[in-house]
């Protein structure tokens, strides 16, 4: 049984983070084990509040899940700040897993998940392990310190300057582009793009996470990173496609992660 973690914050809405991930895992075939990061009270339309687990609390939830289950993959989600940036790498250093950091900063609502002085110490700890990095657009931006890419020359020089930060791969994600056509990029050893046609939606709660976690999965599994990229891309139109059947909520609806298995 391939085994994926997560390490993420929980959405009481059930569309993204730690629910979202455990979702794509069980639709991929995948067992989930979850590490709590944060507790949010959050919905459709908000995140009312926000409480961070102690930091060591997430190691001790690391080591507890590490020690004992055959884990394969790790994805990381919300981690709000330094100390829990900290902790997370701490508990992953010398593992050698392969990991799939999703660099959360801003929820689909526009609420802020991350404290300003954790972005360095996502940088200096965290991008240095990742196999790859998922940033849209403006977190690839606020990574850097520069204004969000335009076009695809600058989508390919950002990508290439977090890859100089240390994950061996980065997807940019094109959600937040325009245009009919939504293309994410793969940059590093090899490059890839991946484009489909954008569906005119506003349930996309959780793409992000769902997205990562996909490529986690497909890792767990043995996939190449471009196998595992490729897969997940395919799989989360999909769940796009098919978001609009759930409805769930008056704000931005979750994607449907069932969407092969069972109709709304």
């Amino acid at each position: 049984m391939a085994i994926a973690l997560t390490i993420a914050g929980s959405d009481s809405g059930g569309g993204a983070g730690i629910q979202a991930d455990l979702k794509t895992f069980s639709a991929l075939g995948v067992y989930g084990a979850s590490v709590l990061t944060a507790v949010t009270a959050q919905n459709t339309r908000t995140v009312a509040a926000v409480h961070a687990i102690p930091p060591q609390m997430i190691h001790a939830q690391i080591r507890a899940v590490l020690d004992d289950l055959d884990v394969r993959a790790v994805k990381i989600g919300m981690l709000g700040s330094a100390e829990a940036a900290r902790a997370v790498a701490d508990a992953l250093a010398g593992r050698g897993l392969p990991v799939v950091l999703d660099p959360v900063m801003i929820a689909k609502s526009g609420d802020p998940l991350i404290e300003d002085e954790a972005i360095a110490a996502l940088k200096d700890r965290l991008l240095p392990q990742a196999t790859v990095l998922t940033p849209n657009l403006p977190e690839a931006a606020r990574l850097l310190g520069r204004a969000p890419a335009e076009d695809e020359a600058e989508v390919l020089a950002q990508g290439k300057a977090l890859l100089a930060l240390g994950p061996r791969w980065v997807l940019m994600k094109g959600g937040h582009a325009g245009g009919a056509i939504c293309t994410d990029r793969l940059v590093g050893p090899e490059r890839r793009d991946h484009a489909a046609p954008r569906l005119a939606t506003r349930n996309t709660h959780g793409t992000g996470c769902t997205l990562s976690s996909a490529i986690a999965a497909g890792l767990a599994q043995g996939m190449a990173v471009p196998a595992a990229v490729e897969r997940a891309h395919g799989w989360l139109h999909g769940a796009i496609l098919a978001a609009d059947r759930l409805r769930i909520g008056s704000g931005h609806g979750p994607v449907h992660h069932f969407h092969q298995w069972w109709p709304a």
